[in-house]
């Protein structure tokens, strides 16, 4: 929605808007607002497999000419709570700035098994979709 009212706002303009949400099972989970959140988020991750999926949309005038969600499994460690008060300690506020609590590209990548998937999704943009789409509307070269 972001997206396409910007490029409402911007005639003619290209408009790449993105979000990431993750879910396991049933519940989805969104950012923690604070470090007891990010704690609980990792407690709830322990030891299981969680998706990240990753939405892409290109916008012109108002009007949505692609969109792409991407998904990526992420088996978690079982993770012993002291550790994860110890994790969170080194990372601080990063804990804050993601849906899981953690960034794979970063410290984060240890809490993790097993990892099937994109790693450009895993970090919130599904790269590779994009860029087929921008090179089909002719936008980049290609």
């Amino acid at each position: 929605a972001k997206a396409t009212e910007v490029s409402e706002r911007r005639p003619g303009v290209l408009v790449l808007g993105c979000d990431q949400t993750l879910s396991l099972g049933d519940k989805i989970f969104h950012k923690p607002a604070d470090m007891e959140g990010a704690r609980r988020h990792l407690l709830a991750l322990s030891g299981k497999t969680h998706q990240l999926n990753s939405a892409a949309v290109l916008c012109r005038d108002g009007e949505v000419l692609w969109r792409h969600v991407g998904v990526v499994s992420l088996t978690m460690r079982k993770l012993d709570p002291a550790f994860i008060g110890r994790h969170l300690a080194r990372v601080g506020a990063k804990a804050l700035a993601s849906v899981g609590a953690y960034q794979v590209e970063g410290e984060g990548i240890q809490l993790f098994e097993k990892i099937e998937g994109d790693y450009f999704t895993i970090v919130g943009l599904p790269l590779l979709p994009v860029l087929k789409e921008l090179r089909a509307l002719g936008a980049i070269d290609g």
